[in-house]
């Protein structure tokens, strides 16, 4: 009887609150969190730089202590405002922001918003992935790991958090070389678990914890692929996390094949893992848990390749709470790496809106894999396609839809035949030992077909080959290189299709089952590294202009920030792969996504931090910015892929933010913007049509000061999203060389506007400020956005690039 009365009790809980009908809503409550005890970045003034590790200090016992109250307030306040059995809190966040997130239903969420010492209450919109050589591309061997402080030891000292998959502790990019032992601190937990001992924190990998609560509230996890330990079954989080901070000159084998040796940017650097993302689900409750987590763990660089891909606040797209925790981690010293999204070619398509956070854009590398097919008639197809050759001079070419078995329906019954996915409605004695021709059709696009699928038909039915040719009916297709266990090809462009088929055509009578058209496949696995323009901006990147809510009204914020690889990047996978079956089994991927540009910059920033203990996170940005190039590898300006699947444009700020990250330069930038909490305060206060009790909502503090326009925020670049007549921006600069050095300004002005510099030349002392004004006048009325640049010039041979993008509206 007591077992049925609880059974009937449960039962009458999820009618009356609605189970089914439960959401995740993160809330945030009134009182200070202990990182606001911090001064602005005092954090990362401590301990010669580093944030705080000392376990047993008064100062962390005091924060305990703190942290543990706000949790305790927490629990009451749910207690005291909604219905028992109605709720679960899932995590209490108590070190950057005073809250937590619950789960209830959309009743008992109003209930809460209308709470005493509720502040703001938002629904959780879920978080997703932004899915070697770019060391040597990026120059660190021969520059910045050759200035490194202690030789062999780029990074070292240095802590750089990873919110994401997880990682898998057992890949080579992960392990411990005892030998540089330097006594590094421990400075988190780590959390054993299916596939992950205790032993996998093994002094590269220095803290790992998994978050899940979000997830597991939200869906009904997979146990064989939801793993709930920090290990990575996805390979996201290893390949971002190696690409950051992976040991040296890893060998990257792939099928048998040596493809070269991978690095990390700063391979001595220690990893920290946040894991929050699982193959069924993501939540914005468990990111941001791991978060605060790991700010409070004290890492130095946090990298969030993971995330919202779009606004969830209507208003205000930089005050999510996503924006809010990102703030609040800036502000206790974090430098905080931000993917841009994968939503490009579009304009407004930015998922990085705050200026406290770096949003890295995407692109390719000098690096190309040639592929290609040889016809039985001397003519040579260019494709992609990592697969060894086919062995032999020549091979039969069929075409998949000729080879279908003769009792097979030629109705629709058996979808997208001709893209080799069904080996069961193939004819065996057809295509064994043949090269086989399959359409890139209809199943490629709705994400039906794969290329995993053609190899398992190659091998099940014993293909020489496979050809995934683009359909004249449907045009072009982009193609990525995967690593092939067949030989195989891709040709991506209708013409070079169309070669194909016509010499096919011409040498295959159906009637008499002649298949008289012969081929081959060349080597695809050997790079190249001439003739290919770089770097160029991927499609996939996203773009500005940044905006200010979801009507998109353009906000004085460049966005981007800056341009990194993030196309075909070879690092550290997960054998399981689970959301990647063609990678399925191996120990390193090739893959591309914002995911892999954030990852660059965060490992540059902690070889800059590692030779300037002393710098914030804005000075770190900074010199990444002002020293960026905006030329290619020709000498020629950055252009960006656009609409046309195979088309070029000329790359803006809004493509590439300051350009492709340089950091040889950027260890030396010569002068730095800085700019801290208050100035993102105010800065936030002086948005047009701002809502200042929102401010103060969200931040706990009113808004006192503001500046004169938004475009005052001491940014490394000026946005001016609508000029009328005349302005006067303002910048500050510090000098962070070592010597006296006298800077010359020069402009390269926006097309409509003129331009000028005051004072238009300056000598300034070590650790001095220089003060500049930038007047802009409407000379002519544009249609669109126009692009420029100021160029400060040392007797030092520092150089100082300020991008300046400005919509020239009305003379006055």
């Amino acid at each position: 009887m007591a077992v049925f009365g609880v059974v009937f009790l449960l039962l009458l809980g999820r009618i009356c609150f609605g189970e089914e009908g439960r959401h995740i809503y993160l809330v945030m409550v009134e009182g200070d969190p202990p990182v606001a005890f911090l001064q602005d970045g005092s954090a990362a003034s401590l301990q010669s730089g580093k944030n705080i590790h000392p376990h047993g200090s008064s100062e962390t016992l005091f924060k305990a202590r703190h942290a543990k109250q706000l949790e305790e307030s927490h629990d009451e306040l749910l207690q005291s405002n909604l219905e028992e059995g109605s709720y679960k809190k899932l995590y209490s966040f108590n070190h950057i922001v005073n809250g937590f997130s619950v789960h209830t239903t959309p009743s008992q969420a109003n209930k809460l918003k209308k709470a005493p010492g509720v502040k703001l209450i938002e629904k959780d919109r879920g978080a997703k992935m932004m899915t070697n050589h770019t060391p040597k591309l990026l120059g660190l061997p021969q520059g910045v790991w050759h200035h490194s402080p202690i030789k062999d030891a780029a990074g070292e000292g240095i802590l750089i958090g990873f919110v994401d998959s997880g990682i898998n502790p057992l890949h080579p990019s992960f392990a411990y070389e005892y030998e540089y032992d330097d006594g590094f601190p421990k400075v988190g937990v780590c959390e054993e678990g299916p596939l992950f001992p205790k032993s996998s924190c093994n002094g590269k990998i220095v803290s790992a914890r998994f978050f899940s609560a979000g997830a597991q509230a939200t869906a009904n996890l997979n146990a064989s692929i939801d793993i709930l330990s920090p290990y990575d079954a996805v390979g996201h989080g290893s390949h971002v996390a190696s690409t950051a901070a992976g040991n040296h000159g890893v060998p990257v084998v792939v099928n048998g094949f040596n493809y070269g040796r991978a690095s990390g940017m700063a391979p001595r650097a220690r990893i920290a893992v946040y894991k929050a993302i699982y193959p069924t689900v993501g939540t914005s409750t468990d990111v941001l848990a791991a978060i605060d987590q790991a700010v409070k763990d004290g890492v130095d660089i946090l990298t969030l390749s993971i995330g919202p891909d779009e606004p969830s606040n209507k208003k205000l797209t930089m005050l999510s709470m996503f924006d809010i925790f990102m703030l609040f981690a800036r502000k206790a010293g974090v430098l905080v790496v931000q993917a841009a999204g994968n939503r490009g070619p579009g304009r407004y398509t930015i998922a990085s809106y705050s200026p406290w956070a770096v949003g890295v854009a995407a692109c390719d590398t000098d690096r190309a894999y040639p592929g290609s097919l040889v016809l039985g008639n001397g003519q040579k197809i260019d494709g992609i396609g990592l697969s060894a050759a086919t062995s032999g001079e020549w091979s039969k070419l069929v075409l998949c839809k000729d080879a279908l078995k003769g009792d097979f329906p030629t109705t629709h019954e058996l979808e997208y035949v001709e893209e080799c996915q069904h080996p069961d409605a193939l004819d065996p004695m057809i295509v064994q030992q043949s090269i086989v021709i399959c359409m890139f059709s209809a199943g490629f696009y709705n994400g039906s077909s794969s290329i995993p699928a053609i190899v398992d038909t190659a091998r099940t039915l014993g293909f020489v080959g496979f050809v995934l040719v683009a359909n004249p009916a449907y045009g072009d297709y982009i193609a990525d290189s995967y690593p092939l266990s067949v030989p195989g090809i891709m040709i991506p462009k209708v013409s070079d299709s169309q070669v194909v088929l016509d010499y096919y055509e011409k040498h295959t009578q159906r009637n008499y089952n002649a298949y008289n058209a012969r081929a081959s496949i060349g080597e695809g696995r050997v790079a190249t590294y001439e003739n290919h323009k770089s770097p160029v901006v991927t499609r996939f990147s996203s773009r500005g202009p940044n905006f200010i809510d979801v009507n998109k009204h353009p906000i004085d914020l460049l966005k981007p920030d800056i341009l990194a690889p993030g196309h075909n990047i070879w690092a550290a996978w997960s054998p399981m792969s689970v959301t990647r079956p063609i990678l399925a089994g191996y120990n390193f991927g090739l893959v591309s996504g914002t995911s892999m540009a954030a990852p660059h910059i965060a490992g540059i920033a902690a070889l800059i931090k590692q030779r300037n203990p002393s710098w914030s996170p804005s000075m770190i940005s900074s010199a990444m910015a002002t020293t960026a190039t905006t030329y290619d590898n020709r000498g020629e300006p950055i252009m960006a892929q656009g609409q046309e699947t195979y088309g070029l444009h000329l790359s803006t700020p809004f493509d590439h933010g300051a350009g492709l990250v340089s950091p040889i330069h950027a260890i030396d930038p010569g002068l730095v913007f800085m700019s801290g909490y208050e100035d993102y305060m105010n800065f936030l206060c002086s948005l047009p049509n701002a809502d200042l009790e929102m401010i103060k909502t969200a931040l706990g503090e009113p808004c006192a000061h503001s500046f004169h326009a938004p475009s005052d925020l001491n940014t490394p670049s000026v946005t001016i999203s609508s000029l009328i007549g005349s302005l006067i921006v303002r910048r500050t600069v510090k000098n962070v060389a070592n010597k006296v050095e006298m800077y010359v300004c020069a402009v390269v002005p926006p097309t409509g506007v003129a331009v000028k510099v005051n004072p238009p030349w300056f000598t300034i002392v070590p650790q001095g400020t220089q003060d500049l004004e930038v007047m802009l006048n409407v000379t002519q009325v544009q249609d669109s956005f126009r692009h420029g640049e100021i160029v400060l010039t040392g007797n030092m041979n520092h150089i100082v690039r300020i991008p300046l993008s400005v919509l020239p509206v009305a003379m006055s």
